[in-house]
């Protein structure tokens, strides 16, 4: 399969380029996953893997120095409240914190299921299952994500604004509910779900609708809530809450 391009899965999902696979899944970042592979050190389905080529994730065996992207023999789901200052992946060469370093307790090779920001906060998640982390991250699935965010500016008038469809980055995205919970004089605070995920989405709309943020939180994935995990704290999912979100 080398040199040639993936086709969908049975679900219809996608192919990806496997540098943004690895940068996704917090193997590295997207140039550092470009070299990985231009070193020869990334495989798929046992082929040695090239630039630009395209996986399915769950579908498709990803390796980086024979390392399965997803492990298989022993299923693990976490989740943690992530705290401000840590970047979500599993390495950084600029010697920053990541979150790998409040999972030191954890035995087993897991990575962050998607990501949350330097400066957001709250419920992330980590697995060794690649099909799960894809149905949680992929917008096909649907699954909804809700952050309450503290913003500075006219929030009534963002309100209104954040209800319909907003345009970043030349995209047009939509938020699937938005809730103003708190109003003050200078601002407000917002419950706002969406299932796309782009990159910094909820800042930008924010931006775009006048306002800025002062915190950001995820609160929920899905059925899933941060309840009252303590800032830095993880546990491992029950059985229940992982149905829930719709294992496949």
């Amino acid at each position: 399969m080398k040199g040639e391009e993936c086709k969908e899965n049975a679900v219809g999902i996608k192919p990806e380029r496997v540098q943004k696979i690895l940068s996704t899944y917090g193997v590295a970042s997207r140039r550092s996953a470009e070299k990985l592979i231009l070193d020869g050190r990334v495989c798929i389905n046992g082929v040695q893997a090239t630039l630009g080529q395209s996986a399915v994730v769950g579908s498709d065996e990803i390796t980086v120095d024979g390392v399965p992207l997803a492990a298989h023999d022993k299923p693990v789901y976490i989740m943690l409240n992530k705290p401000c200052g840590y970047i979500t992946t599993v390495t950084d060469i600029r010697g920053r914190s990541t979150v790998m370093d409040l999972m030191t307790e954890v035995k087993c090779r897991v990575y962050p299921v998607g990501r949350l920001d330097k400066d957001s906060e709250g419920l992330l998640l980590f697995t060794n299952d690649g099909a799960f982390a894809n149905s949680i991250m992929h917008p096909s699935f649907n699954k909804q994500k809700t952050y309450e965010v503290e913003v500075l500016g006219d929030a009534q008038r963002a309100f209104l604004l954040l209800q319909q469809p907003v345009k970043i980055d030349d995209h047009t995205v939509s938020a699937l509910k938005v809730e103003l919970s708190e109003k003050s004089r200078d601002g407000g605070v917002f419950k706002i779900s969406i299932s796309e995920g782009k990159n910094r989405q909820i800042r930008k709309m924010c931006a775009v609708c006048g306002l800025s943020v002062k915190s950001l939180k995820r609160i929920s994935i899905g059925s899933l809530e941060l309840d009252s995990l303590k800032s830095g704290e993880w546990r491992f999912l029950t059985e229940e809450e992982i149905l829930a979100l719709g294992k496949r």
